[in-house]
């Protein structure tokens, strides 16, 4: 053996210790390239990581102002919240990526607080900026490291309106950067033998204590979707009557007058059995379903509104919660809004704006609209439902809306949230104006599903869970 071994002469020496110097060399070299690669300066950082990207928000002032606005690319489009602090707007950049900076585009509506956080899945959150002097305008912020998922939390308005932004920009060299035991923002178990099939009418299966409902099928993306998980039917008005057949079910007359939209059937006796049977202004055709809001008057005149559209929306959910979004079961009734209010309520989902104006007097109440412009109406229902009641004694109690992103113990099954939005045909002075209920914050509006289980459950899959836009025939 001793005859193999090297001789440990001192030219042998010098060469080990040659090879060693220059190994490590090398491998310094190679650390210096991924440490700069992974954190170099933010100036490098030049592509837009974010753009036509998933995103989310905690809410949105209307449907033309949602979360995909602010990742378009888009210097006319804008996302706005609503009327309230603790807002967050969030983009999956689809898998972890190198990121250098964050440019916020604010409209004329920007917070004074907020903090930017990034994760790479799991839940775990890291905050990279917060600031509690923000100025509007356009910010930009340099950070340095590897994320999935780009939120920013705002916590003070500058104004009374929400936060609004025209671009949320995330920009990076455009390389990937696995992270080791990353997962989706919220890891759900893969579906069970039976998860695919289709829930009855009257229930879909509530998740037990301590488990995360199963992902249920969704549809392709397809390519140049728009990215905002939607689908409308757009309902004329049809009729009025002093009918309530959700609060004052067989009391013809009982209620305070009512304007109908959908389905032309309905009246104080109006049962899901008789609203399959009858007719419908809606587009699609296939949506009997009948939605009905005190009437309007301007003096004593009714006023019918001229723009009557209902978006079916995947919002105030994470987007990682998006499919396990379940559908609307069929025959179920909500109210929302408050009928009985006795002043503007700044918890209520209803509120009134202006049609081509902007911001100009959003409010609970009714507000003075320039001329030009048309009074609007919003109303968001609640959908986090409890799973298995299709109505309840206050018919609100059976429903809940979302808290932090995510759907209650309480009331655990996420459906398409219904955005009812009308726009009336006049403006100015407000104090000519009433509702049947009372003044403009006693909004509110009643639902009766009677979409065919079919035409729902396939907008869901195709629309809602895939973050999808759709239009009334429930293809992108």
């Amino acid at each position: 053996m001793s005859e193999t071994m090297p001789r440990d002469t001192a030219a042998g020496r010098t060469t080990r210790r040659t090879r060693r110097l220059a190994l490590a060399s090398a491998l310094t070299a190679v650390l210096g390239a991924c440490l700069v690669s992974t954190a170099g300066p933010a100036g490098a950082a030049e592509i837009p990581l974010s753009q036509g990207r998933p995103a989310s928000a905690s809410s949105t002032e209307r449907g033309d102002l949602s979360a995909a606005a602010a990742v378009d690319g888009k210097g006319g489009t804008r996302w706005a919240s609503a009327f309230s602090d603790r807002q967050w707007l969030q983009v999956d950049l689809g898998a972890p990526r190198r990121i250098g900076k964050v440019v916020l585009d604010w409209e004329h509506a920007y917070a004074t607080a907020f903090t930017i956080r990034v994760s790479n899945g799991g839940g775990r959150w890291t905050t990279v900026h917060t600031t509690t002097a923000g100025t509007g305008g356009r910010q930009t912020v340099n950070v340095t490291g590897t994320a999935r998922y780009v939120r920013l939390d705002t916590t003070k308005r500058s104004s009374r309106y929400g936060v609004s932004l025209w671009e949320f920009q995330v920009y990076g060299d455009g390389s990937a950067a696995p992270v080791p035991g990353a997962t989706s923002a919220a890891p759900t178990p893969r579906p069970t033998a039976g998860s695919t099939s289709r829930p009855s009418s009257s229930a879909a299966p509530r998740p037990s204590s301590g488990t995360t409902p199963a992902r249920l099928p969704k549809g392709p993306v397809p390519p140049g979707a728009v990215r905002v998980a939607e689908f409308v039917a757009e309902c004329p008005f049809t009729h009025r009557r002093p009918d309530d057949p959700i609060v004052f079910p067989g009391l013809p007359g009982g209620s305070h007058m009512h304007s109908f939209f959908g389905n032309t059937s309905t009246d104080a006796h109006s049962d899901l059995g008789s609203l399959r049977k009858g007719g419908t202004t809606c587009s699609p055709k296939t949506d009997l379903s009948s939605y009905w809001v005190p009437t309007l008057y301007d003096g004593g005149t009714p006023v019918e509104p001229t723009g009557t559209t209902f978006y079916y929306l995947g919002e105030g959910v994470r987007d990682e919660l998006m499919d396990q979004t379940r559908p609307l079961p069929l025959g179920l009734r909500i109210v929302a809004g408050n009928a009985r209010a006795t002043q503007p309520d700044e918890t209520s989902n209803a509120r009134w704006s202006c049609l081509h104006a902007g911001h100009v007097g959003s409010s609970k109440n009714f507000v003075n609209c320039p001329a030009g412009t048309m009074l609007e109406s919003y109303l968001d229902f609640p959908h986090c439902w409890n799973g298995k009641d299709l109505d309840s004694p206050d018919h609100k109690s059976h429903m809940s809306y979302p808290v932090a992103g995510a759907c209650p113990a309480s009331h655990p099954v996420i459906v398409p949230k219904l955005r009812q939005v009308l726009r009336y045909p006049v403006n100015g002075d407000p104090a000519r104006f009433r509702l049947a209920s009372g003044p403009g914050f006693t909004m509110h509006g009643d639902f009766f599903n009677a979409w065919p289980e079919e035409e729902m459950e396939r907008r869901v899959r195709d629309c809602i869970r895939p973050i999808v836009k759709c239009g009334a025939d429930g293809t992108p």
